[in-house]
């Protein structure tokens, strides 16, 4: 058997694009969402090697059990990809205490469960990869709109920075991927709390799938800090520039 792969938010987009990705390269994958109904149709396009586990991974007690399901399907887990993650279209003057709580609650407090959790499990073995799926947004935050879920991935960034910082030292078996895809063709745009534009009619984007071979070249060859976009490293420091000369 080959890897096996935990995947949160896999019922759609990404998630479920990278479950199937993965199915066919021969990993055994556990696939954890909400839905259950889009769960398992997800699961059955995997095959005989995906497990699907209805969680809600904004409480830490179910990325606990999902991991420890998955642990007790498979006999260890070897990755952890934290997908989930939910967009707002809200200007940061009309951002009320609910819009803010709402981001961190999904963008970021899952993610880090998701590291806490499988932490020990990861430090028992010596090895082990935790894979964040951040955003452009998370490093560029040119969508005004999306204001608090570009401060919950600025804050999702360096949570993964500083937790890879800490195991460099403590676990040098676990490596700490960040993904940062730009546009991605699902329903982001419209599920985004306040609703919005639809991402897929804007341009510029990628499939999911698209994306999701990105994230499995990543578990691959565990890269670090990986964009999806052609030239999205180079856009990144052309902000960071701009930014440290505006600050002279």
């Amino acid at each position: 058997m080959s890897e096996v792969v935990l995947i949160t938010g896999a019922s759609a987009g990404i998630g479920a694009a990278l479950g199937e990705v993965l199915a066919a390269r021969g990993h055994a994958i556990t696939l954890v969402a909400r839905r259950a109904p889009e769960l398992h149709a997800v699961a059955a396009r995997c095959g005989d090697q995906a497990l699907p586990i209805v969680a809600d991974v904004t409480q830490r007690a179910e990325v606990r059990r999902a991991i420890d399901t998955a642990i007790a399907h498979f006999g260890r887990v070897d990755v952890i990809v934290n997908n989930v993650g939910r967009g707002i279209s809200r200007l940061p003057s009309a951002l009320s205490d609910a819009d803010v709580d709402e981001m961190i609650a999904v963008n970021v407090k899952p993610a880090l469960y998701g590291m806490q959790e499988i932490l020990p499990h990861f430090a028992a073995r010596g090895t082990g990869q935790i894979v964040n799926v951040s955003s452009m947004l998370g490093r560029v935050p040119f969508a005004t709109i999306r204001s608090a879920y570009c401060g919950a991935k600025h804050f999702l960034n360096a949570l993964t920075a500083t937790f890879r910082d800490e195991l460099r030292t403590s676990h040098p078996g676990v490596v700490v991927s960040l993904v940062s895809p730009g546009v991605v063709y699902t329903e982001f745009g419209v599920n985004a709390v306040h609703g919005g534009p639809d991402s897929r009619a804007l341009p510029g984007g990628q499939e999911p799938e698209v994306v999701a071979r990105v994230i499995a070249d990543v578990i691959a060859n565990k890269a670090t800090d990986v964009y999806t976009i052609p030239g999205s490293r180079e856009r990144v420091l052309a902000y960071l520039g701009a930014a440290a000369d505006a600050a002279l």
